[in-house]
Protein backbone atom coordinates (compact mmCIF):
# COMPACT_ATOMS: atom_id res chain seq x y z
CA UNK A 1 0.00 0.00 0.00
CA UNK A 2 3.09 2.64 1.00
CA UNK A 3 4.51 1.48 -2.55
CA UNK A 4 1.10 2.35 -4.56
CA UNK A 5 0.82 5.25 -2.19
CA UNK A 6 4.26 6.80 -3.23
CA UNK A 7 3.85 5.78 -7.00
CA UNK A 8 0.73 8.06 -6.85
CA UNK A 9 2.54 10.39 -4.91
CA UNK A 10 5.30 11.11 -7.53
CA UNK A 11 3.15 10.77 -10.51
CA UNK A 12 0.92 13.79 -9.35
CA UNK A 13 4.43 15.61 -8.49
CA UNK A 14 4.85 14.87 -12.44
CA UNK A 15 2.00 16.14 -13.69
CA UNK A 16 1.84 18.95 -11.53
CA UNK A 17 5.52 19.81 -12.50
CA UNK A 18 4.48 19.24 -16.50
CA UNK A 19 1.10 21.64 -16.26
CA UNK A 20 3.37 24.17 -15.04
CA UNK A 21 5.63 24.06 -17.21
CA UNK A 22 3.12 24.60 -19.64
CA UNK A 23 2.06 27.24 -18.29
CA UNK A 24 4.75 29.05 -18.39
CA UNK A 25 5.30 28.13 -21.97
CA UNK A 26 2.29 29.88 -22.62
CA UNK A 27 2.90 33.07 -20.35
CA UNK A 28 6.01 33.47 -22.17
CA UNK A 29 4.48 33.38 -25.38
CA UNK A 30 1.71 35.89 -24.46
CA UNK A 31 4.09 38.24 -23.15
CA UNK A 32 6.26 37.75 -26.40
CA UNK A 33 3.22 38.91 -28.91
CA UNK A 34 2.38 41.72 -26.65
CA UNK A 35 5.53 43.05 -26.48
CA UNK A 36 5.96 42.43 -30.49
CA UNK A 37 2.16 44.24 -30.85
CA UNK A 38 3.61 47.24 -28.67
CA UNK A 39 7.25 47.74 -30.63
CA UNK A 40 5.28 47.15 -34.04
CA UNK A 41 2.60 50.14 -32.64
CA UNK A 42 5.40 52.33 -31.55
CA UNK A 43 7.76 51.56 -35.08
CA UNK A 44 4.65 52.76 -37.15
CA UNK A 45 4.29 55.63 -34.65
CA UNK A 46 7.88 56.54 -35.30
CA UNK A 47 7.05 56.33 -38.95
CA UNK A 48 4.12 58.23 -39.13
CA UNK A 49 5.84 61.15 -37.07
CA UNK A 50 9.28 61.04 -39.43
CA UNK A 51 6.99 61.79 -42.30
CA UNK A 52 4.85 64.12 -40.75
CA UNK A 53 7.97 65.70 -38.95
CA UNK A 54 9.93 65.81 -42.84
CA UNK A 55 6.58 67.10 -44.52
CA UNK A 56 6.60 70.07 -41.88
CA UNK A 57 10.84 70.74 -42.71
CA UNK A 58 9.55 70.88 -46.51
CA UNK A 59 6.89 73.53 -45.60
CA UNK A 60 9.56 76.09 -43.45
CA UNK A 61 12.23 75.31 -46.18
CA UNK A 62 9.95 76.50 -48.60
CA UNK A 63 8.63 79.40 -46.64
CA UNK A 64 12.23 80.47 -46.46
CA UNK A 65 13.15 80.53 -50.26
CA UNK A 66 9.85 82.22 -50.75
CA UNK A 67 11.00 84.96 -48.32
CA UNK A 68 14.61 84.77 -49.91
CA UNK A 69 13.07 85.28 -53.45
CA UNK A 70 11.01 88.00 -52.26
CA UNK A 71 14.43 89.41 -51.24
CA UNK A 72 15.45 89.35 -54.32
CA UNK A 73 13.13 90.86 -56.10
CA UNK A 74 13.42 94.06 -54.00
CA UNK A 75 17.10 93.87 -54.50
CA UNK A 76 16.20 94.28 -58.35
CA UNK A 77 13.26 96.41 -58.28
CA UNK A 78 15.76 98.85 -57.04
CA UNK A 79 18.16 98.23 -59.59
CA UNK A 80 15.97 98.89 -62.47
CA UNK A 81 17.34 102.25 -63.44
CA UNK A 82 20.97 101.12 -63.27
CA UNK A 83 20.18 97.81 -65.65
CA UNK A 84 16.17 97.69 -66.48
CA UNK A 85 16.95 94.77 -68.42
CA UNK A 86 18.26 92.29 -66.55
CA UNK A 87 16.55 93.55 -63.32
CA UNK A 88 13.90 92.85 -64.87
CA UNK A 89 14.70 89.05 -66.67
CA UNK A 90 15.45 88.55 -62.60
CA UNK A 91 12.03 89.67 -61.03
CA UNK A 92 10.17 87.80 -63.63
CA UNK A 93 12.32 84.51 -63.50
CA UNK A 94 11.90 84.70 -59.14
CA UNK A 95 7.70 85.41 -59.29
CA UNK A 96 7.85 82.07 -61.19
CA UNK A 97 9.83 80.87 -58.81
CA UNK A 98 7.75 82.08 -55.43
CA UNK A 99 4.59 81.04 -57.79
CA UNK A 100 5.73 77.24 -58.02
CA UNK A 101 7.10 77.24 -54.28
CA UNK A 102 3.59 78.36 -52.92
CA UNK A 103 1.79 76.00 -55.17
CA UNK A 104 4.72 73.51 -53.62
CA UNK A 105 4.16 74.63 -49.98
CA UNK A 106 -0.29 74.46 -50.24
CA UNK A 107 0.39 70.72 -51.47
CA UNK A 108 2.64 70.14 -48.54
CA UNK A 109 0.12 71.54 -45.77
CA UNK A 110 -2.39 68.97 -47.28
CA UNK A 111 -0.49 66.48 -47.16
CA UNK A 112 0.28 67.12 -43.30
CA UNK A 113 -3.28 67.24 -42.84
CA UNK A 114 -4.22 64.10 -44.41
CA UNK A 115 -1.02 62.81 -42.64
CA UNK A 116 -2.36 63.64 -39.27
CA UNK A 117 -6.12 62.61 -40.01
CA UNK A 118 -4.72 58.57 -40.98
CA UNK A 119 -2.53 58.46 -38.19
CA UNK A 120 -3.10 57.31 -34.28
CA UNK A 121 -1.87 60.22 -33.08
CA UNK A 122 -4.30 62.76 -31.82
CA UNK A 123 -1.84 65.86 -31.12
CA UNK A 124 -3.76 69.24 -30.09
CA UNK A 125 -0.75 70.56 -30.54
CA UNK A 126 -0.02 69.28 -34.12
CA UNK A 127 -3.42 70.34 -35.67
CA UNK A 128 -2.43 73.87 -34.13
CA UNK A 129 0.42 73.98 -35.99
CA UNK A 130 -0.89 72.86 -39.58
CA UNK A 131 -3.39 76.05 -38.88
CA UNK A 132 -0.97 78.24 -38.17
CA UNK A 133 0.81 76.96 -41.22
CA UNK A 134 -2.32 77.55 -43.24
CA UNK A 135 -2.67 80.63 -41.81
CA UNK A 136 0.71 81.73 -42.87
CA UNK A 137 0.04 80.58 -46.54
CA UNK A 138 -2.79 82.79 -47.14
CA UNK A 139 -0.98 85.70 -45.78
CA UNK A 140 1.87 85.00 -47.57
CA UNK A 141 -0.18 84.96 -50.94
CA UNK A 142 -1.81 88.57 -49.90
CA UNK A 143 1.78 89.64 -49.83
CA UNK A 144 2.52 88.12 -53.11
CA UNK A 145 -0.60 89.69 -54.62
CA UNK A 146 0.32 93.27 -53.26
CA UNK A 147 4.01 92.81 -54.87
CA UNK A 148 2.67 91.69 -58.09
CA UNK A 149 0.65 94.86 -58.30
CA UNK A 150 3.06 97.26 -57.35
CA UNK A 151 5.42 95.47 -60.30
CA UNK A 152 2.73 95.61 -62.34
CA UNK A 153 2.80 99.73 -61.96
CA UNK A 154 6.28 99.70 -62.84
CA UNK A 155 5.15 97.86 -66.29
CA UNK A 156 6.95 94.26 -65.41
CA UNK A 157 4.80 91.82 -67.63
CA UNK A 158 5.46 88.68 -65.51
CA UNK A 159 5.03 84.88 -67.60
CA UNK A 160 1.57 84.59 -64.67
CA UNK A 161 -0.23 87.82 -65.76
CA UNK A 162 1.01 86.95 -69.89
CA UNK A 163 -0.84 83.48 -69.45
CA UNK A 164 -3.48 84.79 -67.54
CA UNK A 165 -3.97 87.94 -70.23
CA UNK A 166 -3.81 85.34 -73.12
CA UNK A 167 -6.49 82.71 -71.60
CA UNK A 168 -8.76 85.66 -70.74
CA UNK A 169 -8.35 86.82 -74.55
CA UNK A 170 -8.98 83.17 -75.55
CA UNK A 171 -12.48 82.83 -73.71
CA UNK A 172 -13.48 86.11 -75.09
CA UNK A 173 -12.72 85.21 -78.62
CA UNK A 174 -14.22 81.51 -77.79
CA UNK A 175 -17.34 83.63 -76.39
CA UNK A 176 -17.38 85.55 -79.22
CA UNK A 177 -17.64 82.52 -81.69
CA UNK A 178 -19.73 80.85 -79.29
CA UNK A 179 -22.33 83.92 -79.26
CA UNK A 180 -21.88 84.34 -83.66
CA UNK A 181 -22.64 80.94 -83.85
CA UNK A 182 -25.47 80.41 -81.69
CA UNK A 183 -26.93 83.85 -83.30
CA UNK A 184 -26.37 82.28 -86.71
CA UNK A 185 -28.04 78.94 -85.55
CA UNK A 186 -31.06 81.19 -84.33
CA UNK A 187 -30.96 83.11 -87.22
CA UNK A 188 -31.21 80.18 -89.58
CA UNK A 189 -34.21 78.96 -87.05
CA UNK A 190 -35.83 82.02 -87.43
CA UNK A 191 -35.30 81.69 -91.38
CA UNK A 192 -36.86 78.51 -91.45
CA UNK A 193 -39.84 78.56 -89.64
CA UNK A 194 -40.39 81.55 -91.47
CA UNK A 195 -39.35 80.01 -95.34
CA UNK A 196 -42.73 79.11 -97.46
CA UNK A 197 -42.99 78.09 -101.31
CA UNK A 198 -45.72 78.92 -103.84
CA UNK A 199 -46.61 78.09 -106.93
CA UNK A 200 -49.68 78.80 -109.37
CA UNK A 201 -50.26 77.66 -112.48
CA UNK A 202 -53.11 75.85 -114.90
CA UNK A 203 -54.44 72.36 -114.57
CA UNK A 204 -51.69 71.20 -117.69
CA UNK A 205 -48.60 72.94 -116.18
CA UNK A 206 -48.95 71.70 -112.59
CA UNK A 207 -49.49 68.36 -113.90
CA UNK A 208 -46.30 68.40 -116.47
CA UNK A 209 -44.32 69.58 -113.16
CA UNK A 210 -46.06 66.42 -111.43
CA UNK A 211 -47.12 68.76 -108.56
CA UNK A 212 -50.61 67.63 -109.40
CA UNK A 213 -51.40 63.98 -110.26
CA UNK A 214 -54.49 62.15 -110.44
CA UNK A 215 -56.19 65.16 -109.14
CA UNK A 216 -54.07 65.01 -105.57
CA UNK A 217 -51.67 67.85 -104.98
CA UNK A 218 -48.17 67.29 -103.84
CA UNK A 219 -48.54 63.29 -103.58
CA UNK A 220 -45.42 63.03 -105.25
CA UNK A 221 -41.79 62.65 -103.69
CA UNK A 222 -40.39 63.34 -107.35
CA UNK A 223 -42.52 66.90 -108.38
CA UNK A 224 -40.26 69.50 -109.47
CA UNK A 225 -39.22 71.82 -106.57
CA UNK A 226 -37.65 74.13 -108.46
CA UNK A 227 -40.68 75.43 -110.03
CA UNK A 228 -42.08 76.69 -106.79
CA UNK A 229 -40.72 80.37 -105.27
CA UNK A 230 -39.53 80.78 -102.22
CA UNK A 231 -40.43 83.54 -100.16
CA UNK A 232 -40.62 84.83 -96.65
CA UNK A 233 -43.91 84.62 -95.20
CA UNK A 234 -43.16 87.92 -92.88
CA UNK A 235 -42.49 89.79 -95.96
CA UNK A 236 -44.70 88.65 -98.63
CA UNK A 237 -48.24 88.74 -98.14
CA UNK A 238 -49.77 89.08 -101.62
CA UNK A 239 -48.98 87.12 -104.40
CA UNK A 240 -50.39 88.77 -107.78
CA UNK A 241 -51.91 85.50 -109.85
CA UNK A 242 -52.16 87.46 -113.52
CA UNK A 243 -55.98 85.08 -114.01
CA UNK A 244 -59.41 85.96 -113.58
CA UNK A 245 -59.97 82.36 -111.76
CA UNK A 246 -57.94 80.79 -109.46
CA UNK A 247 -58.23 78.08 -106.59
CA UNK A 248 -56.15 76.86 -103.67
CA UNK A 249 -55.18 73.41 -104.09
CA UNK A 250 -53.27 72.97 -100.57
CA UNK A 251 -54.56 72.87 -97.53
CA UNK A 252 -55.17 76.45 -95.80
CA UNK A 253 -57.49 78.09 -92.96
CA UNK A 254 -60.31 79.28 -94.18
CA UNK A 255 -60.64 83.09 -93.12
CA UNK A 256 -56.63 83.76 -93.08
CA UNK A 257 -56.56 85.12 -96.86
CA UNK A 258 -59.07 86.65 -99.50
CA UNK A 259 -58.77 86.46 -103.35
CA UNK A 260 -59.06 90.46 -104.43
CA UNK A 261 -59.51 91.77 -108.01
CA UNK A 262 -57.60 94.57 -109.71
CA UNK A 263 -59.13 96.91 -112.24
CA UNK A 264 -58.70 94.50 -115.00
CA UNK A 265 -60.23 92.09 -113.05
CA UNK A 266 -57.28 89.99 -112.07
CA UNK A 267 -56.65 87.56 -108.76
CA UNK A 268 -54.03 88.88 -106.14
CA UNK A 269 -54.00 86.66 -102.75
CA UNK A 270 -53.91 88.54 -100.18
CA UNK A 271 -52.88 86.87 -96.83
CA UNK A 272 -54.22 88.34 -94.03
CA UNK A 273 -52.79 86.15 -91.12
CA UNK A 274 -49.88 84.72 -92.34
CA UNK A 275 -48.95 82.94 -89.36
CA UNK A 276 -52.33 80.86 -89.57
CA UNK A 277 -52.25 81.00 -93.07
CA UNK A 278 -49.10 78.93 -93.10
CA UNK A 279 -49.44 76.78 -90.05
CA UNK A 280 -51.18 73.14 -92.07
CA UNK A 281 -48.48 73.63 -94.99
CA UNK A 282 -45.36 75.72 -95.75
CA UNK A 283 -46.24 74.91 -99.85
CA UNK A 284 -48.85 76.75 -101.57
CA UNK A 285 -50.59 75.35 -104.76
CA UNK A 286 -52.72 77.63 -106.79
CA UNK A 287 -54.34 76.37 -109.64
CA UNK A 288 -55.26 79.23 -112.20
CA UNK A 289 -57.76 79.75 -115.37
Amino acid sequence: MRTVGLLGFLAMMVFVGLFTSCDNLTGKKKIQTERDSLLMVLSQRDTELDEMMSTFNQIQEGFRQINAAENRVDVQTGALSENPVTAKQQIVADMEFIRTKMSDNKTQIAKLQALLERSNTNSAQLKKTIELLQQDLAAKQEQIDLLQAELAKKNIRLEELDKAVTALQADKEALTAQNEASAQAVAEQTRALNTAWFVFGTRAELREEKILQSGDVLKSSDFNKDYFTQIDIRVTKEIKLYAKRAELLTSHPSGTYELAKDDKGELTLKITSPTEFWSVSKYLVIQVR
